[in-house]
């Protein structure tokens, strides 16, 4: 279950050197960003029977189909219409934030940020910073 912001460290976590490292028959469910899988190494891993399967609200490239309505148009994006045609695939749109609770903790969330940076807490010092330390 990937869980984690799309950063420059965690771009692709799911990718082809991953593969090898994987459990054969494991399910990949990604509800956070897209960028998080390499798209193709998602198709090779399902077509070579690493992933069992996978559940997704997000896909890597989806800024040009999601949200849009593509009923009268043809999908043209090979990965896609891959990910789509496969019946290991659980492709859904990405709703998480269309809820009352969602929408409150996501306000609550910033205003408490806006409230810890005007208080002078910036870089590690603000709780809810995204740096890793060095190594």
């Amino acid at each position: 279950f990937l869980m984690m912001p799309l950063l420059p460290q965690t771009k692709h976590t799911i990718n082809m050197d991953m593969l090898g490292k994987l459990k054969k028959g494991v399910i990949i469910v990604n509800t956070a960003r897209g960028g998080l899988v390499d798209t193709k190494a998602l198709i090779s891993g399902l077509q070579r029977g690493i992933i069992g399967g996978c559940g997704i609200d997000v896909f890597e490239n989806e800024a040009e189909y999601f949200f849009q309505d593509w009923s009268a148009k043809n999908i043209t994006d090979p990965e896609l219409t891959a990910l789509l045609g496969n019946n290991k695939v659980v492709l859904t749109a990405h709703q998480a934030f269309f809820t009352k609770e969602a929408i409150d903790k996501i306000v609550g969330t910033t205003l408490g940020n806006l409230c810890e940076w005007k208080a002078g807490k910036k870089g590690t010092e603000h709780p809810n910073n995204c740096i890793f330390p060095p190594k």
